[in-house]
């Protein structure tokens, strides 16, 4: 399962829409190692400016690896926090995480070619 629903979140979701902010709440809280990682390279970028910032330092075990995985695999989830910080976000290998300003700019193009997908890789990542 990849996230911890209350009973009161799941009855909302019956009843109708849930609202970006009780969702994020909800990512922040059912998966903390990939909200924290998250969180701070958003604000890595509000401080050091420049056309990213990214995570190179893989997770610490299996367990922050597939947070991680399940945050970024979800639209929903990867949407609400893109919405929720006003970055856009892009996935490489297991755990290079990267966060762009706003909008599809010139650095978060090339960062999704499969040219930079072939240079990210390393052997001690094949099995990631």
């Amino acid at each position: 399962m990849s996230l911890d629903v209350s009973p009161q979140l799941l009855e909302r979701a019956q009843q109708g829409e849930i609202d970006d902010a009780t969702f994020v709440e909800c990512i922040r809280t059912s998966l903390p190692y990939a909200w924290d990682l998250i969180s701070g390279l958003v604000a890595d970028l509000e401080v050091a400016g420049g056309d990213f910032a990214d995570n190179q330092t893989p997770p610490p075990d299996e367990q922050a690896r597939g947070q991680l995985l399940r945050v970024l695999a979800s639209d929903a989830m990867r949407g609400s926090i893109e919405r929720y910080f006003g970055v856009k976000l892009a996935f490489q290998n297991c755990h290079r995480v990267a966060v762009f300003p706003k909008g599809e700019g010139t650095a978060y193009r090339q960062f999704v070619t499969a040219r930079e997908q072939i240079l990210n890789q390393q052997p001690h990542l094949r099995d990631c």
